[in-house]
């Protein structure tokens, strides 16, 4: 009875216009925000359409169809921006979901809270580092202040291997720059995992340790595989990023070194470039509509392959 009263209540709640007003109103900021800066600036697409020029404006410059994705396409550097853009987001993202799970099952076994909360804050820290100090990290690691040795090559010395001229050498980068990623977020993903580690409960631990499980086990046994839902809604989080290069990090440490491009050049690096030696706005602009179409894709196919595979902690 008293949960058949309860329904009803909750009903009535529901069909209260004063409570989906209150809501309404609380939802209000964050309604406005996506349509000022998220919906409103999607009236400029058309530019991608269209041969831009200043005087005539957004709507009154001519229509070219579909010539800045013809030209963007023909240019020679889309295979190898697209390539670079898949290839370094594919590392960025299963390298620092993967060290974010290891770093959270290990923190999970930290007896000590006081020690536990210094060691997470400790690797928490990296994710608020701004791009510009990173570089200037790395450039005191890979080529020292005055631009030739640094800290790595004197380690390379001190164990008879030849040095490298990092910043003239692209091979290395896609490595280099993940590591600079992984640094930056594995404290921040594993924060994720152990907020997820926080509602397994405690009765699946006790019986494994009743049947004599060691707590190596019980994290390889138990604690991965319910974290895997978790896991699959990050995936699908990131899946719908691939597409979209972190430019504040890459271009910080980059910059405009043409010799590193072939391997660290993205899709956003590429428009800003562009955009600023050549000002092309129909061309950018038509890229950053590609840019969207493709990772809109992304994320669907992974929402169905996720739905396939783990219907219940699917995000749709």
């Amino acid at each position: 009875m008293q949960r058949r009263t309860a329904v009803v209540e909750v009903r009535r709640r529901r069909q209260s216009p004063r409570a989906n007003l209150a809501l309404l109103l609380l939802a209000l900021p964050g309604i406005v925000w996506f349509l000022v800066f998220a919906y409103g600036p999607m009236a400029g697409l058309v530019v991608a359409f269209k041969s831009f020029n200043v005087r005539d404006g957004i709507f009154g410059s001519p229509w070219n169809g579909l010539q800045n994705f013809k030209y963007f396409l023909e240019s020679g550097d889309a295979t190898r921006i697209v390539v670079n853009t898949l290839v370094l987001n594919a590392l960025f993202l299963s390298a620092s979901l993967l060290a974010g799970l290891i770093l959270a099952l290990m923190l999970n076994e930290i007896r000590g809270s006081l020690y536990r909360r210094f060691v997470q804050s400790t690797i928490f820290f990296p994710y608020f580092v701004s791009p510009i100090v990173i570089s200037i990290i790395l450039q005191a690691v890979l080529a020292g202040v005055s631009g030739r040795g640094g800290l790595l090559n004197n380690l390379l010395s001190v164990i008879d291997l030849p040095q490298v001229n990092w910043y003239t050498t692209p091979g290395p980068w896609p490595w280099i720059l993940t590591i600079v990623k992984v640094w930056q977020l594995g404290g921040y993903t594993s924060v994720i995992f152990l907020a997820a580690i926080t509602s397994i409960s405690e009765d699946v631990y006790e019986a494994a340790a009743l049947d004599g499980a060691s707590r190596t086990r019980m994290a390889l046994s138990i604690t991965t595989p319910l974290l895997f839902p978790t896991l699959g809604v990050l995936v699908v989080l990131g899946v719908g990023r691939i597409f979209f290069g972190d430019f504040a990090t890459i271009y910080a440490i980059v910059q405009d070194n043409g010799t590193l491009f072939p391997t660290t050049d993205v899709i956003d690096t590429y428009v800003f470039r562009s955009l600023r030696t050549v000002g092309d706005f129909g061309t950018t602009a038509a890229i950053g509509l590609f840019q969207s179409v493709v990772g809109f894709c992304f994320v669907s196919a992974a929402v169905l392959v996720q739905r396939r595979v783990d219907k219940e902690s699917s995000i749709l």
